[in-house]
């Protein structure tokens, strides 16, 4: 019985293909990955077209979410062994990740026109961002871990209290 594969899968795997977008995103040399060689136009262009936002670090923490690994420093290459060039056919194998719930955002930021950036590179642009985004994850989970240790604590006095009560 052939898997449906997921909506993402389909949609990344059909631009790689295009013969269009190889200026911006194309399969390696060996099939084996693919690689974004402009994620400004990526992010910009594609990602709009193909999945309704244009935000290049939401579309990684979804490979990530797939099991696709960076396999390039310098360069963003992904890697996952079911999503090969003419193997269209596995994408229905490749599954989820199952996680707690998430704490990101339901909706994206609409698109923005943008200059060019200031620093030497959309690299580096694109990491500042994802940086600040995991700074203000990384907030938002010390808050959640001290409201529950809050309620640890409250539970245990509360506990403690009904068996002096009930000795």
């Amino acid at each position: 019985m052939v898997k449906c594969p997921a909506p993402f899968l389909s949609k990344t795997y059909e631009l790689i293909e295009r013969p269009e977008n190889g200026h911006v995103v194309s399969w390696s040399e060996d099939g084996t990955s693919f690689v974004v060689w402009s994620p400004q136009e990526f992010s910009e262009v594609l990602l709009p077209k193909y999945f309704k936002h244009c935000n290049f670090s939401s579309f990684v923490r979804q490979l990530n979410t797939y099991g696709f690994k960076k396999s390039a420093s310098g360069r963003w290459e992904f890697r996952h062994e079911k999503f090969r060039r003419g193997r269209r056919q596995e994408l229905g194998e490749i599954r989820r990740k199952r996680c707690e719930p998430s704490i990101f955002p339901s909706t994206l930021e609409p698109c923005k026109k943008k200059e060019a950036p200031d620093m030497d590179s959309s690299d580096d642009q694109l990491l500042l961002e994802e940086n600040k985004s995991l700074q203000r994850q990384n907030s938002e989970l010390l808050s959640q871990i001290a409201q529950f240790k809050d309620l640890q604590k409250k539970l245990l006095n509360c506990l403690s209290q009904y068996v002096s009560t009930s000795t």
